[in-house]
C-alpha cells in the first residue's frame, strides 16, 4: 500500500492506545512502592497503538493495518534482541535496576521479557511516523560512497574488532556496545540478500537512517521520562560521561540511541530475512 492510498480517519485501535497511555502514566507517576514492573507494558503498548494510529492516520495505512501478524511479530523478535544487549551489559554494566532485588531471577526474566517486547515496535512505529512528515520524505538522494565487497568485509571484520575491544577493555570501548552489532549483522544482510541499509545509503538514500535516527530519539525520551518516577527503574554508570542528565540519562548518552536504531533495523531484517525473506519485504517502510 502507498502514500496514494490517502489519509484515513483516526483507528479504533487508537483510541485505545490513548486510553491505555493516560491511565498507566498516571499510575506509574502517582502509586507508591513496587509497580512498575506490571505498568510498563500497558504504557508501552498504548505508546506504540497511538504511533501506529498516528501513521494511519497520515498515510492511510500503518505496520498494524498492513500486517496485523508481522506487527506482532515485532514484539516477539524485541524480545531477545533486547536481551542481547542486556548479555553485553553484563561486560560493560553501563546500566543496572533499582529494585531488581524484589524479583527472583525467574519472576525478573519473565517480567522483562514482557517489557523488553515494546522496544522494536515503538522505534519502528514512532521511525515510520517521522518519515511521513515533508521534510523527510521529500529529501532528495545525495550518493556518498559505493557498495564493494571489499568494504563490506572491511565493515565486518571491524564490528568483531569493536566486539573484542568491548569484550576486553569495556571501561574504554563501551561505545562499542552500540556499533558492533550493527558492524557485525548489516554485511550479512548483504551476503544473503536482505534489506540492508549499505545498500540504501549507496543508492544516496539517508531516509530510513535519519527516520529512525529521528523515531528512536523520540522513543528515547519518553523511556527515560518515565522511567524517572517509576519503581523499579533502570540507572546509569557509565564511565567519563555520566554528568548532564537529562532524568537518568547522560545527556551524552542519548547519541548512543542513534547507532541502536540501526542495530535493530540489521537485526530485525537478518531475522525476517531468515525467516521468510519475500513475504514480508514491504511491511516495514521507514
Amino acid at each position: 500500500m502507498s502514500e496514494k492510498s490517502g489519509k484515513k480517519s483516526w483507528p479504533y485501535y487508537g483510541w485505545l492506545g490513548i486510553i491505555l497511555l493516560v491511565i498507566f502514566w498516571i499510575l506509574n507517576w502517582t502509586l507508591s512502592g513496587v509497580r512498575t514492573h506490571w505498568l510498563f507494558f500497558p504504557l508501552w503498548l498504548g505508546y506504540c497503538l497511538t504511533v501506529d494510529a498516528w501513521v494511519a492516520k497520515r498515510k492511510g495505512h500503518s505496520m498494524l493495518l498492513r500486517n496485523s501478524r508481522a506487527w506482532l511479530g515485532l514484539f516477539l523478535i524485541s524480545i531477545p534482541v533486547w536481551w542481547l544487549f542486556e548479555l553485553l551489559n553484563l561486560r560493560a554494566q553501563n546500566w543496572f535496576y533499582d529494585g531488581r532485588e524484589h524479583f527472583s531471577d525467574l519472576q525478573y526474566a519473565f517480567i522483562a521479557s514482557i517489557n523488553f517486547s515494546t522496544v522494536i515496535p515503538a522505534v519502528f512505529g514512532t521511525a515510520e511516523l517521522t518519515g511521513s512528515f515533508a521534510w523527510l520524505r521529500n529529501m532528495p538522494n545525495k550518493t556518498c560512497f559505493s557498495l564493494t565487497s571489499k568494504k563490506v568485509i572491511i565493515i565486518f571484520s571491524a564490528g568483531w574488532l569493536m566486539l573484542a575491544l568491548l569484550l576486553i577493555w569495556p571501561q574504554y570501548f563501551f561505545v562499542f556496545m552500540w556499533l558492533s552489532v550493527s558492524f557485525i549483522v548489516e554485511p550479512i544482510n548483504v551476503w544473503l540478500g536482505n534489506r540492508s541499509l549499505l545498500n540504501t545509503l549507496s543508492k544516496g538514500n539517508w531516509k530510513t537512517v535519519l527516520a529512525l535516527w529521528t523515531g528512536v530519539l523520540i522513543c528515547g525520551f519518553f523511556w527515560e521520562m518515565w522511567n524517572y518516577y517509576s519503581y523499579p527503574k533502570w540507572l546509569y554508570s557509565v564511565p567519563y560521561v555520566n554528568f548532564a542528565p537529562i532524568f537518568e540519562m547522560p545527556l551524552i548518552g542519548y547519541l548512543g540511541y542513534l547507532p541502536f536504531s540501526l542495530e535493530l533495523y540489521v537485526i530485525y531484517h537478518l531475522i525476517s530475512g531468515l525467516w521468510n525473506k519475500n513475504s514480508r519485504k514491504e511491511f516495514i517502510q521507514i
